[in-house]
């Protein structure tokens, strides 16, 4: 047996206002004053009423849904992106609708020359995407405001942080430990902005800083996940005539990996080898990992809030805002100076 919906008519009747005032007070959009408030939501509590927001996307030209594409959803920055943004777009009474690229090439291109054009969404989140001139172009054709996470766009708003200086940093904190002989764990394609080079080229730049020749036997690339690193620095720490005194790696994640190879090898983190990562992730703690912390979730916030104000804002006000966050050097159990007792390596 069907239920019939209750209408907004029938609130307005049993709140003693008129179907105006208690639209405008169910929305949070226009003035209404405390008590015709209170009365609005009390009258809708009791007769059980939920908002249409197609109703009130009609009457006000939006869709009260937002767009998020992603390269992966199973890797934690992705995953914490996607719970963090949908919690604050939640909270405004936004959707959030997930596009993920996984599929390659193809699907990136059926996702914005498609379905981003064909299906109504306020805003869109783009994380660790480098749009092109064409994918720029349509969405800004169509209007839709835009804000990317992980790197800067020509014309777009972002949140991102500096790669470069992030993985100097990390470098950086191993040199002045004293340790001399440092491998990096990277990722072996390029991808969107070029992260991977660029956190490799801020590991290069710290070691040329401090005089340090790079080896190129410690520069082992794979992935951003916790897999790869485990395989990366278990080939890496097999040998000890060439076992490095320290481990950067360039996710968290693959750091975490590096730990739990060395364990695997009897080796002892920091005592035999040292290692960081970058990220900030939850497992941090639990595996005293040294870390430099981009914060994601405030970027995701900062990201989410931001677009949200591009989307109340007239398309003519709707001016690129650049925002660099800060990282910091979060310093656990996983460093320590080189132990003064291991053979040196080749």
């Amino acid at each position: 047996m069907s239920v019939k919906a209750v209408t907004i008519k029938e609130v307005a009747e049993r709140a003693g206002l008129s179907v105006a005032t208690v639209s405008r007070a169910l929305s949070g959009r226009g003035h209404v004053s405390t008590t015709a408030r209170t009365l609005s939501e009390q009258a809708a509590r009791e007769l059980g009423y939920v908002a249409s927001y197609n109703a009130a996307g009609l009457a006000s030209g939006r869709s009260k849904n937002i767009g998020l594409v992603v390269p992966w959803v199973n890797r934690w920055f992705f995953s914490t992106i996607i719970e963090t943004a949908s919690t604050v777009l939640a909270a405004e009474g936004y959707d959030l609708t997930l596009y993920y690229l996984g599929g390659g090439r193809r699907e990136r291109d059926l996702v914005f020359s498609d379905f981003l054009l064909r299906k109504r969404v306020d805003g869109l989140l783009a994380v660790s995407l480098e749009l092109d001139d064409s994918e720029r172009a349509d969405l800004l054709r169509v209007g839709t405001p835009l804000v990317g996470i992980g790197g800067v766009l020509p014309g777009v708003s972002t949140v991102s942080i500096d790669d470069f200086a992030t993985a100097r940093l990390a470098t950086e904190h191993l040199i002045a430990l004293g340790h001399e002989r440092i491998a990096h764990l990277g990722w072996e394609g390029s991808g969107d902005f070029d992260l991977a080079n660029t956190r490799q080229g801020g590991y290069a730049h710290a070691l040329a800083e401090a005089g340090i020749a790079l080896a190129p036997e410690l520069l082992v690339l794979g992935d951003f996940t916790m897999a790869e690193g485990y395989a990366s620095a278990k080939r890496l720490l097999s040998d000890p005539r060439l076992r490095p005194t320290a481990i950067f790696a360039a996710s968290d994640e693959m750091a975490i990996g590096a730990i739990m190879a060395a364990r695997d090898l009897g080796l002892d983190v920091p005592r035999d080898v040292s290692v960081v990562g970058i990220d900030g992730h939850d497992l941090g703690p639990v595996f005293g990992l040294t870390t430099v912390d981009q914060h994601v979730r405030a970027q995701a916030t900062q990201a989410a809030t931001l677009l949200l104000e591009l989307v109340d804002a007239e398309p003519g006000d709707r001016e690129p805002v650049q925002s660099q966050l800060e990282v910091d050097l979060v310093v656990r159990g996983s460093t320590m100076v080189p132990n003064p007792d291991r053979p040196p390596s080749r």
